[in-house]
C-alpha cells in the first residue's frame, strides 16, 4: 500500500512591497511521503515570493514533466516555472525550453557543491534565476511548520519576514544566477 501524502493548510498574508502586490492566500500544500518539512517549506516560500492570482502548486514529486510551481496563461503556455531542489541539467534544459521565465530555489547545506558542479552548464541558458535559500532560515522556518498556519509575510528590498503567532524569521535570499 503507497504512503499518503499529508496536508497542510497556509493562510498566506502577503505584503510585497518590491512588485506592490498585497494579497491574501489560503494554500492546500501536499507533503510528500518522501519530501522533508523543509523542502515543503521551501516551497511555499518560492509561492510567497512569486505569489499571483494564476500562480498553482503542481503534482510536484509525483510528476517528472511538471514543477513544483507554474504559472500558465490562457493559453496553457507557462510563463514561469519554478523547481525547488537540486535538479539535473537536463531537467533545468527542459524548463527552459518549455517556459518563458524559469526559478530555481535552492537550500539546504549541500548546495554550494552542487552548484559548482553545474553551474557553467547554466549560464547559457537567459531565462534562468538561481536562487539560494539559506541554510539557517530554511531551517528555522521548517520549526514553525504546522498543519493548519496562519502566516504574515513582508518582502522589501529583496528580504522576506515571516511570521506566525511566535516566531518571526528573516530571509536573505542568494541570487546566484540571473
Amino acid at each position: 500500500m503507497a504512503l499518503k501524502s499529508t496536508i497542510y493548510k497556509a493562510d498566506c498574508q502577503i505584503a510585497d512591497m518590491d512588485r506592490g502586490y498585497y494579497q491574501p492566500h489560503n494554500l492546500t500544500i501536499a507533503l510528500h511521503p518522501s519530501e522533508t518539512e523543509e523542502r515543503m517549506i521551501a516551497r511555499l516560500l518560492a509561492f510567497v515570493v512569486n505569489a499571483d492570482q494564476q500562480l498553482q502548486f503542481t503534482k510536484g514529486l509525483s510528476s517528472d514533466d511538471q514543477p513544483d510551481l507554474w504559472q500558465k496563461n490562457l493559453t496553457d503556455d507557462i510563463e514561469l516555472w519554478i523547481d525547488v531542489g537540486m535538479p539535473d541539467d537536463k531537467r533545468i534544459r527542459k524548463a527552459s525550453s518549455r517556459a518563458d521565465k524559469v526559478i530555481l530555489y535552492t537550500y539546504g547545506g549541500r548546495n554550494t557543491l552542487w552548484w559548482s558542479q553545474i553551474q557553467p552548464k547554466l549560464e547559457r541558458f537567459k531565462n534562468l534565476t538561481v536562487i539560494n535559500l539559506p541554510k539557517d532560515a530554511t531551517d528555522q522556518l521548517a520549526t514553525m511548520v504546522k498543519r493548519t498556519m496562519q502566516l504574515q509575510i513582508s518582502i522589501q528590498d529583496g528580504q522576506i519576514w515571516l511570521s506566525d503567532d511566535q516566531n518571526t524569521v528573516t530571509i536573505v535570499p542568494e541570487v546566484w544566477l540571473s
